[in-house]
Order: C-alpha cells, then structure tokens, then sequence
C-alpha cells in the first residue's frame, strides 16, 4: 500500500474484500512500532460487530476505498485484540499467521511501557 498515506486520512474510508463486498469501515491505523508506517487497520465489520484487523501491506487504496486482498469470512474471524491498545508482537505474528503471510518471528523490542496514558506522570 501507498506508505506516504496520512493515517488519520484513512479512518472512515470504506474497505471491500478479494470479491468487492464492503466489509465495513476503517476505525483506526495502527503504525510499527520501530518505523511509524501504517501497518494494520481495525476494520468496524457492522454496527454492532467488532473491529477487525486486516493488514495494511497486499492491501490496495483506490478511488478513495481501502481494498484488501482476503475473503470477508477470513476477517471476520481473525483473533480479536480488541482496539484502542498496543498490539504486542506476538499479536502480530498471530494476525499474519492467520492471513497467510509469511513474517521473520518477532523482533524484540527495547524494554518500553507502551501502557502509560499521556499526560499521566509515573515516576
């Protein structure tokens, strides 16, 4: 996908499946951890659905639609980690295992606390 893509610019966006289904909306971008590139969206499936994850990378933005190349039942059952938080990397690798792709195991990443709450002081 396009990686010089505002993320804010992609929330709302409509998101088709392999077949040209809507699947639903994007609620939010999630970006690396170590690049800051746009790397998962938290796809809102239906009203009162959940958000799924769908990566970002074989996934294609055309005339102003997300287009992802997996089967609407596919998303619909990837694991749920729930939005709003940090995926871990161990989500991750579970979330490419569950799309098929093929990724390196995961990275580890310097000690951070990514659960702190700006504007919050714990020291």
């Amino acid at each position: 996908m396009q990686t010089d893509i505002d993320p804010r610019n992609l929330i709302g966006r409509k998101v088709f499946d392999r077949n040209g289904t809507k699947i639903g909306t994007i609620d939010e971008i999630y970006l690396d951890d170590a690049t800051g590139v746009p790397e998962w969206a938290a796809i809102r499936t239906g009203l009162f659905s959940r958000d799924a994850f769908v990566p970002l990378e074989p996934s294609e933005l055309r005339e102003g639609t997300l287009h992802v190349p997996f089967d609407r039942a596919l998303i619909k059952d990837a694991p749920d980690f729930g939005v709003g938080r940090h995926l871990s990397p161990e989500q991750e690798l579970q979330l490419y295992h569950h799309y098929g792709l093929d990724v390196a195991a995961p990275r580890t990443l310097p000690d951070h606390d990514f659960g702190k709450v700006a504007g919050t002081d714990e020291s």
